[in-house]
């Protein structure tokens, strides 16, 4: 009743609402929810830990054979049959005989050099073209990054690059490990869509406290891009580093070959690397130990450096990735 004596109105569909609705209830229920967002059952959690384990064995296991083999001396190695799974009478003697000198420890200097100088100007084109093409105002912006685009889809072939890497004279030097894969177009589309999510406010700013290009890319960009700077370095390491086709045809001098080639022809050839073949005749050393030891040396650098890097992923590619 009103203060008046008359009845107060009534709404029915709240009336409705309220008398369908049980007591303690909320009056809507919340939508339902995809599949991937609902909490995991017991099941589901065993299943993933078991496939992440078995995952990570398939990986580390064949990793475990080669480092526990390059340690094992000859008659452990012989007692095995080959390749040694449970660790006994461990030596360094693979490891200190191929750092000892000789074509190993030269392919391994040759490689690291090739590694850090193609990075660094691989890096700098890179850059400068990246924030070049980020510029959508600059000249010749679309042409040139439709022509980036097409090299992606469409190549020359081996025959016409060889020549051409034979009319510059580049054969049996040091560029020809650089400079036929220096740029890559992928790491150049990811820089420039990372450098165009820059706030543009910043860079006119920039502008009108008269800064340039080139000091707006140093001040401004780089330092706010050291993410995918770091991810995309690590691409070009590891791919200077792991690479081996480029000298097998554009080398012929046996000093001058990296690390990858003498680890292939290791393995290919069984032949002991120069320097080492008078330790395996006396029997002090095993050729599988040997060859096993070249391959961890191979490994290491890029299992040092990844973990460093691989925290930038996320940030550097993805975002570098996915927004352009």
């Amino acid at each position: 009743m009103s203060p008046t004596g008359t009845a107060a109105p009534t709404d029915p569909a709240s009336a409705d609402s309220a008398s369908a609705a049980p007591r303690g209830r909320r009056f809507w229920s919340a939508p339902p929810r995809p599949v991937w967002e609902e909490k995991p059952t017991r099941a589901g959690l065993a299943g993933k830990g078991i496939a992440l384990s078995a995952a990570c064995l398939a990986i580390l296991f064949p990793l475990w054979i080669v480092i526990v083999t390059s340690l094992s001396s000859r008659r452990t190695i012989d007692a095995a049959g080959g390749l040694v799974i449970v660790p006994r009478d461990l030596t360094l003697i693979a490891y200190e005989e191929l750092l000892s000198g000789g074509q190993v420890q030269r392919a391994a200097l040759v490689s690291l050099g090739v590694t850090v100088v193609g990075t660094a100007f691989s890096m700098v084109v890179s850059v400068l073209c990246a924030y070049g093409l980020s510029r959508t105002n600059s000249l010749g912006h679309r042409w040139i990054l439709m022509t980036l685009l097409a090299t992606m889809f469409f190549g020359a072939g081996l025959i016409p690059t060889y020549l051409l890497v034979q009319a510059l004279g580049l054969t049996d030097t040091y560029l020809a490990l650089i400079l036929p894969g220096a740029v890559s177009v992928f790491n150049v589309l990811v820089l420039r869509s990372f450098f165009m999510n820059i706030s543009p406010e910043l860079i006119d700013s920039a502008r009108i406290d008269g800064a340039g290009d080139l000091r707006i890319l140093w001040r401004i960009v780089l330092p706010l891009s050291r993410a995918v700077i770091a991810v995309i370095a690590l691409f070009y390491a590891v791919g200077y580093w792991s690479a081996w086709f480029n000298a097998s045809i554009y080398l012929t001098d046996q000093d001058m070959m990296p690390l990858q080639n003498v680890m292939i022809q290791l393995v290919q050839k069984q032949e002991p690397p120069t320097g080492l073949g008078q330790r395996i005749k006396t029997g002090q050393l095993s050729p599988l130990a040997v060859q096993m030891a070249v391959m961890v040396l191979a490994l290491l650098p890029v299992a040092v450096a990844s973990p460093f890097v691989q925290k930038h992923f996320r940030k550097g590619m993805l975002t570098g990735a996915v927004k352009g």
